[in-house]
């Protein structure tokens, strides 16, 4: 079924609406079980807060939980608060176990114990084992639907048997090969097995070169490895190499949309947040954003100071402050551009510690060419235009190509030794490393003008 454009779902909403109001309840039962999950989700959250809630429990018990999974958090809870117990429950039943393990995070702890107490034992068993791994990590975002085949089965048993469990499973494109002590032996396509003889055994069809992710793997690893190897489902096993759960690609999205906007926020020097722009207040907007702001104001009070002590030396060539501002900007934009570039190879891996020779031998002849550049083209600016004089004109732009090549070497060591420590590099991003080029850039003016000016 095709996801809707724009115009058909302004018109799926209008409809939506006016069965709705009209209360023709069973055409519109009917009209969205016509339609995709996540378009439903969609129109949904379109709706007032009052109408949520009443649109949801038309939909068919089937198909309700499938769209509770495309819901945001915040509609989640809407609906989950307004229904019974009993029938909160049966929906966190028929959500996959990784949904359900996201809903009830968000959920205050006197809920998730309500809903895990009136939950079928099955389920209650599969969140309470995903809930015991760390945040962030394999064992957290797996799922536990998935399937499982013996070695000893033939073809004809293992299909009989993915008929009575596969309802119930993430995904049955590919199956998964166990021992007797569950041990993760091998994989077997769907396809292999209806291309294949009934009588064939699992066990000589079963793919033996397994990847596998651990279940301690931190979520940013898993999406490498989802990457690198262009898997849609990925086996999660424990450190005795028995299989507890499967990953799929939809989990990954999430993650990779997830870690790119902490890295953007951090980036900005915004502490991270988990929820959606418009949904989150003005007292925690600024709760997130003011500590970085206080701390690179604090910062910057030393290129103030840096200024002050050399005010009389600036008083006797005043022309020198007009360009404090492009050495400090100039500076500022090439430690931002070396740091992005850095921590974005970071992130994917292609840049390691032991890589940092050559990073910084690779960020020196950049900053030399795009230094030299510059100092040229702003000579010709400042002796055609300005009419500065030469001295002043060569100390702006000899500080301007030793600004550059600072700015660099600090914006691209910076993230790999922050990496090192076991901190995110998008710490270390443009805010950050523009404070501390800032300074660097001032104290080279004003040794270059003491050099050649003799002030």
């Amino acid at each position: 079924m095709e996801m809707l454009n724009e115009l058909d779902e302004r018109h799926n909403l209008e409809e939506l609406r006016e069965l709705f109001e009209s209360k023709q309840y069973t055409k519109l039962r009917q009209f969205l079980a016509e339609l995709n999950d996540a378009d439903i989700a969609a129109l949904i959250e379109e709706l007032d807060e009052e109408e949520v809630s009443k649109v949801f429990r038309i939909l068919p018990k089937d198909l309700a939980a499938d769209v509770f999974s495309y819901l945001d958090v915040d509609y989640q809870q809407t609906i989950i608060y307004s229904l019974s117990e009993k029938e909160a429950a049966n929906v966190i039943d028929n959500l996959m176990a990784d949904d359900a393990v996201d809903f009830l995070d968000e959920m205050p702890a006197n809920v998730v114990e309500r809903l895990l107490a009136n939950a079928k034992p099955d389920t209650r068993q599969a969140i309470n084992h995903l809930l015991r791994y760390p945040e962030d990590s394999a064992g957290s975002i797996m799922t536990v639907e998935y399937v499982s085949l013996k070695e000893s089965f033939t073809v004809d048993q293992a299909i009989e048997h993915i008929k009575k469990v596969g309802l119930d499973s993430e995904t049955i494109n590919i199956c998964y090969v166990l021992d007797a002590q569950r041990k993760l032996v091998g994989t077997v396509a769907l396809r292999y097995l209806l291309l294949s003889d009934g009588d064939e055994i699992i066990g000589d069809l079963m793919h033996e070169n397994i990847i596998a992710i651990n279940t301690l793997m931190d979520q940013e690893q898993v999406a490498a490895q989802f990457k690198k190897y262009d898997f849609t489902a990925m086996p999660v096993v424990d450190n005795e190499n028995r299989l507890v759960g499967i990953i799929t690609v939809d989990d990954i999205v999430d993650i990779m949309e997830e870690e790119t906007t902490e890295d953007m926020e951090k980036m900005a020097a915004i502490v991270p947040s988990d929820k959606p722009y418009m949904r989150t207040g003005v007292l925690e907007t600024y709760k997130k954003r003011i500590p970085w702001l206080l701390l690179l104001m604090v910062s910057a009070t030393f290129t103030g100071a840096i200024i002050s002590s050399f005010e009389e030396a600036l008083s006797k060539y005043a022309a020198l402050i007009a360009f404090i501002p492009m050495l400090m900007d100039t500076g500022g934009n090439a430690g931002g551009q070396a740091s992005v570039t850095v921590i974005r190879g970071l992130s994917l891996g292609e840049i390691e510690y032991s890589n940092v020779p050559g990073v910084i031998w690779k960020e020196i002849r950049v900053a030399v060419i795009c230094g030299i550049t510059l100092a040229a083209a702003n000579f010709a600016k400042l002796m055609l235009f300005d009419r500065v004089g030469v001295l002043v004109s060569a100390t702006v732009c000899f500080t301007l190509v030793a600004a550059v090549a600072m700015a660099m070497l600090v914006g691209c060591i910076l993230p790999i030794g922050a990496k090192k420590l076991g901190f995110d590099p998008a710490v270390m991003a443009s805010p950050f490393i523009t404070t501390i080029v800032d300074a660097l850039s001032l104290l080279v003016y004003f040794r270059f003008a003491t050099m050649i000016l003799g002030i």
